[in-house]
């Protein structure tokens, strides 16, 4: 069995409980193991610009808690996966750093040595598991679902650190929305900031953007966002709820979690999925996927018909 450490960082359990449930249930359904780590701290981004060597003794204690079970690391958070892999990067570029970094560890017995590899949870299920062997688990699939994909920032910049993806033209997101039989729009404001780093500094500013880009994915006639990031959820769900109230929008582009699209398809109840739990009800889905599968049994019947028939 594939097994991975399991990093959720702070916003998952405090704020966001159904990206872990439902990344949980789609992941066992694909034979994926999960460790829990309960060591595990931050990873470190809250002080990346306040105290640069505190946010990386942060970021690698993870590592090493990691490494020392010989175990690479899955995120869910995409901050804390550019966090996770700018640390990384930087223990094995700068050795002095990774000697101060790894003498501080070496207080309650832990060390890094750079053999923990930091992986998304979009690149687990694209890169290895791999999108036939996900359509391969699939009890059904979407039909006339149109979908925007959020990439968020963290996942792409600076490509020669977190090398998601290609930094301007990425597609395993889209890949990964189209395998479940949706299809992913092409919206202008694709690789936009969703705004949620400006949100408790500038909040107008990060409605404004928040705003803009969800305007133009509504525009592209996407019927929902689809995310892979606690931060960026919330935004395009929480915030766009007081949007709505505050600014008398009546048209909503609701978010829906990746493994919570993943995991219809593969067949998970809402309540698993925590669908409910969303701010902006997510409505209307199922259906999408029960005609598929009711076309499909109808289409298998009549060629079963015509087989008896011969």
């Amino acid at each position: 069995m594939m097994e991975f450490a399991l990093f959720l960082g702070c916003t998952i359990p405090a704020r966001l409980n159904q990206y872990e449930s439902s990344s949980r249930a789609v992941l066992e359904r694909l034979g994926v193991g999960l460790v829990d780590i309960r060591e595990f701290n931050c990873c470190g981004y809250p002080l990346r610009n306040i105290d640069f060597k505190a946010f990386l003794l942060s970021s690698v204690r993870n590592l090493a808690l990691a490494e020392k079970k010989n175990l690479n690391v899955m995120t869910l958070c995409k901050c804390c996966y550019g966090s996770l892999k700018k640390a990384d990067y930087l223990m094995k570029e700068n050795a002095p750093l990774k000697r101060e970094v790894n003498a501080t560890l070496g207080k309650e017995g832990l060390k890094y040595e750079g053999r923990t590899e930091v992986k998304h949870l979009l690149s687990v299920l694209h890169k290895e598991i791999g999108i036939e062997a996900i359509k391969g688990k699939m009890a059904a699939t979407f039909k006339r679902l149109r979908i925007a994909t959020h990439y968020g920032c963290h996942a792409l910049r600076p490509s020669q650190v977190v090398e998601f993806d290609n930094p301007v033209a990425p597609s395993l997101f889209d890949q990964l929305v189209e395998a479940t039989g949706a299809e992913s729009m092409d919206w202008a404001m694709k690789l936009e900031c969703c705004g949620a780093p400006l949100w408790g500094v500038n909040d107008r500013l990060s409605m404004d953007l928040t705003f803009k880009k969800l305007t133009d994915g509504k525009k592209s006639g996407a019927d929902y966002v689809c995310v892979a990031c606690p931060y960026c959820h919330l935004q395009f769900d929480k915030v766009q709820k007081m949007i709505l109230s505050q600014r008398n929008v009546n048209h909503p582009l609701p978010s829906i979690l990746y493994p919570q699209l993943l995991g219809l398809s593969l067949g998970l109840d809402r309540e698993t999925l925590g669908l409910e739990t969303n701010e902006i009800p997510i409505t209307g889905i199922e259906e999408l996927l029960a005609k598929e599968t009711e076309s499909k049994e109808q289409l298998e019947s009549g060629e079963k018909t015509e087989s008896n028939k011969e």
